[in-house]
């Protein structure tokens, strides 16, 4: 049977669509398209800040990338993989979706299928998306174009669970599309495609995924709230409940990023339009956005008045650059709300980045405002696993304290006289 996909477009090169691109174009003629001509400059001369894409492997790739928005017309699949964060308010922001369909719409191909990869909440990829690109390209939706939806599942920073080896969800406005989206992912991965139900059950099942490990963690976390009370290490107490077989390993923490403690807002609001009260869901976010000031009241509780603090990692999660939604901040800033001064370093951080969005500093060394009252290990990047005691000790002002947020030094043997407090 002759493939049915022309060419596809990828709209949208971040952590999603950048990986998913350079995957497509292994089988497919594929445009990346994106409204960042920065993003673009950075591609065409072979670096992926995101670092999700190995630099040998975008010089290779036939990817072509553009902020032209005309070359969308090329493609008789286009696939959508922009941000959909939440306001001040926690409320779905579906800003730059609906930015992508009136773009989308404007050039869109007769009979395209237009894909969205993008989390949302049950209903939004027919009654949102699919209305604003009938009106942006004058076409009507399920007869001149149609609509698709395969939530994404990359994981910032795994090697593991990559584009080409996860399982993808698909789902097509009918039998036809859903053939197409088969042909098309079943090309890029080796976990092979599920088919849901219908577009709904799709775009349900993806907000579910991360609101689900959302509550978990916070269950764990609002143990370790007790925990902490008990004089207890949590990672102590989860050594000995793993041994148990069917213990849901979990480990306390911050919870940011753009995922895990953003979806279940998308969720809540659906629950509250439908008149329903979404505690459960609710209860997960509050303890979970209210970690970061827990962290804070227990380190500033070892402190003397005014110390000189050195937080260690920035980014939302171990061993990748993104900062978005990072909760350090809130540790940052319930240390300097009780009088503390903190400097702050992270190697895989963007200095730029991280002050034109959280107005902070990064200092080039470790070493260079030393020595420090307490030193705070908040992301567990592999750079700063590997230094010993006697490194941070350096750190360290006599009888300084050491603050583990991540379990990043558990069997460290620390030189004697220095403080030690982890979660």
């Amino acid at each position: 049977m002759a493939s049915k996909v022309q060419e596809i477009c990828v709209v949208g090169l971040g952590y999603v669509g950048l990986p998913l691109a350079v995957a497509l174009a292994k089988r497919f003629k594929v445009t990346g398209f994106d409204i960042d001509r920065r993003r673009i400059a950075e591609l065409t001369s072979g670096h992926d800040r995101t670092r999700e894409v190995e630099a040998a492997a975008l010089k290779a790739s036939k990817l072509r990338v553009t902020d032209d928005a005309t070359e969308i017309a090329r493609a008789n699949i286009v696939i959508v993989t922009v941000p959909t964060p939440v306001s001040d308010d926690n409320l779905p922001d579906l800003g730059a979706v609906r930015s992508a369909c009136a773009s989308v719409g404007k050039h869109l191909a007769k009979g395209a299928i237009v894909v969205f990869e993008s989390t949302v909440y049950p209903s939004v990829t027919e009654d949102v998306c699919g209305p604003d690109l009938e009106r942006a390209s004058g076409f009507k939706c399920g007869k001149d174009f149609f609509l698709g939806y395969s939530p994404e599942r990359i994981n910032p920073g795994d090697r593991e669970h990559t584009i080409d080896r996860i399982t993808k969800v698909i789902a097509g406005q009918t039998p036809e599309v859903v053939a197409v989206l088969t042909e098309v992912y079943s090309a890029v991965t080796k976990g092979g495609v599920f088919t849901a139900r219908d577009i709904r059950t799709a775009e349900a099942a993806k907000v579910i995924e991360n609101a689900q490990r959302d509550i978990n963690i916070a269950f764990i976390n609002e143990v370790t709230m007790i925990f902490q009370k008990l004089g207890l290490s949590t990672y102590d107490v989860l050594d000995a409940a793993r041994t148990k077989w069917n213990f849901l390993s979990f480990t306390p923490g911050l919870v940011g990023g753009h995922c895990i403690g953003v979806d279940p807002f998308y969720l809540s609001f659906c629950a509250q339009q439908l008149g329903h009260d979404p505690a459960v869901i609710l209860a997960g976010r509050r303890i979970n956005d209210g970690m970061g000031e827990f962290i804070a009241r227990q380190i500033g509780a070892l402190l003397k008045p005014k110390s000189k603090v050195l937080m260690l990692g920035l980014t939302f999660k171990e061993n990748v650059p993104d900062l978005r939604n990072t909760k350090v901040v809130n540790v940052i800033d319930g240390l300097t709300r009780r009088g503390h001064t903190v400097d702050l370093h992270d190697p895989l951080a963007d200095a730029d980045e991280a002050h034109e969005h959280y107005g902070l500093a990064l200092a080039k060394d470790i070493y260079s405002g030393a020595p420090y009252h307490a030193v705070v290990g908040a992301v567990a990047h592999d750079a700063y696993k590997k230094l010993t005691g006697r490194e941070i000790e350096k750190l360290l002002v006599k009888g300084g304290l050491v603050a583990d947020i991540k379990g990043l030094w558990r069997g460290v043997e620390w030189p004697v006289g220095l403080a030690h407090w982890q979660l």
